[in-house]
């Protein structure tokens, strides 16, 4: 998508003309942008609507990839990211953004619309991973699953080639039986 499509409040229009054109029907709301009504949308809009709220050094990590590689139809209340460089950062945070403080190497990574995501394979990981701690991640879990149904038994691969991992065996489980509905 070419981003002359993308309207972020501010920039070109206001918001009071924004809505006002979602309200027409000549828009429709992505992320924190709008986008014309008739185009589709894809994982690189998904991911430039939100690009001003991923810091440098950052990568969309957890609930917020998944939406932008498709699960979903609202972003997440609470955006996710994680580091990408291999030193300690502090980035200044909008507070809808929350920074898990773990090096994610570029082979983990995909970058769309301009902005660093993980991959569909390690975002699944991340979320199982997370599910001891969240349950609410199940839900975006389902969806990305809905998106790609092999991605569950790629992330149990996955999880079969970690370590000791906090939420391993609870993830696997879920995504284990994720999996078997998806056969």
């Amino acid at each position: 998508m070419h981003p002359a499509f993308l309207y972020l409040p501010g920039a070109r229009l206001e918001l009071p003309e924004l809505r006002a054109a979602l309200l027409d029907g000549h828009l429709v709301a992505v992320g924190e942008a709008f986008i014309p009504a008739d185009l589709v949308e894809g994982p690189g809009t998904r991911a430039s609507s939100i690009a001003t709220l991923i810091p440098q050094d950052t990568a969309a990590s957890g609930p917020t990839a998944a939406w932008i590689h498709g699960a979903g139809d609202a972003p997440p209340a609470l955006h996710h990211v994680r580091r990408v460089v291999d030193r300690r950062i502090r980035p200044v945070l909008d507070r809808r953004v929350t920074l898990h403080d773990v090096y994610v190497p570029e082979s983990e990574l995909v970058r769309l619309g301009g902005v660093a995501v993980l991959t569909p394979r390690r975002t699944m990981v991340d979320l199982a991973l997370g599910l001891h701690r969240d349950e609410s991640l199940m839900r975006w879990i389902a969806a990305l699953t809905d998106v790609s149904p092999t991605l569950a038994d790629e992330a149990i691969q996955s999880l079969d080639d970690l370590g000791r991992v906090p939420g391993k065996l609870a993830g696997r489980a879920a995504l284990a039986r994720i999996a078997v509905r998806t056969r």
